[in-house]
């Protein structure tokens, strides 16, 4: 086990673009799960590939366990990775599979066999050692994968998108077991995926990142309640966070016909910022429902129901003359049907404020 910082690492495919990385700075403790997350393109899978040494690092240092790792093959970093695509041996079995690592390296047959049996266990694997994995589930496939690095012992994990291939239930357990190993194994683990679900479910804490750049690096709860710009805002949270870009008025801001009065800390940081226009976010468990004939409330006409179950979720347009989208979550049984006239009030003061010119949090 073993400390991980990626200090200023950068790296540059074409000489005058702009780094597939740059410059991230991330300091990754003696044991912890690290989810790096964002979009397509936004560098993640090549930060993970510069720690395993599959790409080269142009610029700054990754160290591991305090040794950097700039010119180091990627055989010398004590590293074992699981990719989606499982790369099992179909003419193998899974404790062939397992022990593989291991029989490259010339540990011995008995040591290798106590190895494998000893993961086998923790994964749950122990009744299908003598199969072939074409008699085995995606999930179970997975769990093989995970074991051929679990016997290697190594200081760090790295994961890249292991459960891509998965169906969408599979992806739930599959993700559970993996975080519960990681705790016990207690192992540093550097797991990358396009889903926040996934980061925000698994993480101790989540690096989100944009085109090269690191947005935030915190736990889940940071990023969730604290976001530090609108992207990441936008990016945290199923369904995303209701943005919206107002004029401040008197008491708080303009939305359409309506005045939205805002708590007076929102207020003072929006003047201590001296901005005439702000980008409010809301979450969409941030409001109440209430009939539109109350004569309070954001004014609002309900487009779609999304019925599930305790919850539900109201796709809505606020009757601002430009129909702006706003999400609602809410009870499912609040009785809200598609046409429905609605009056929409924040339920809390933990309003997030976002500079509309920069996007940085107010």
């Amino acid at each position: 086990m073993a400390e991980v910082e990626f200090d200023q690492a950068s790296r540059i495919y074409t000489a005058g673009a702009k780094p597939a990385v740059n410059r991230l700075d991330l300091e990754i403790e003696d044991g912890e799960f690290v989810v790096l997350v964002g979009p397509s393109g936004s560098g993640k899978s090549t930060a993970l590939r510069m720690l395993a040494g599959l790409e080269e690092i142009d610029g700054g240092q990754i160290r591991i366990g305090g040794r950097n790792m700039v010119g180091v093959p990627s055989r010398d970093r004590d590293i074992a990775m699981v990719f989606q695509n499982y790369a099992l041996y179909p003419n193998k079995t899974v404790g062939e599979n397992m022990a593989f690592p291991l029989k490259m390296r010339g540990v011995p047959k008995e040591e290798r066999a106590s190895k494998v049996r000893a993961a086998a266990e923790i994964l749950g694997l122990s009744e299908y050692l003598d199969r072939k994995p074409r008699a085995l589930s995606g999930g179970q496939r997975q769990r093989v994968a995970m074991g051929r690095a679990i016997v290697r012992e190594p200081q760090v994990f790295l994961m890249d998108e292991p459960l891509s291939n998965l169906d969408a239930k599979m992806r739930v357990s599959t993700r559970t077991e993996i975080a519960a190993m990681q705790r016990r194994l207690g192992v540093t683990t550097v797991y990358v995926t396009h889903d926040q679900v996934e980061a925000m479910t698994m993480g101790d804490r989540v690096a989100l990142l944009k085109d090269g750049e690191l947005q935030q690096f915190a736990t889940p709860a940071e990023l969730y309640d604290q976001p530090a710009n609108a992207f990441v805002a936008g990016f945290i949270g199923s369904p995303a966070m209701n943005l919206f870009t107002l004029p401040v008025s008197e008491q708080g801001v303009r939305m359409g016909s309506s005045e939205l009065a805002l708590p007076r800390s929102l207020r003072s940081r929006i003047s201590d910022a001296g901005l005439s226009t702000v980008q409010l976010g809301i979450r969409p468990e941030q409001w109440t429902v209430g009939a539109d004939g109350n004569g309070s409330g954001v004014k609002a006409q309900v487009d779609v129901v999304e019925e599930l179950g305790s919850d539900a979720f109201l796709y809505a347009h606020l009757d601002d003359g430009e129909q702006t989208p706003v999400v609602v979550r809410t009870s499912g049984r609040s009785g809200a049907r598609r046409g429905d006239q609605i009056a929409l009030t924040p339920t809390s003061e933990d309003l997030h404020l976002f500079d509309p010119s920069t996007g940085e949090r107010v």
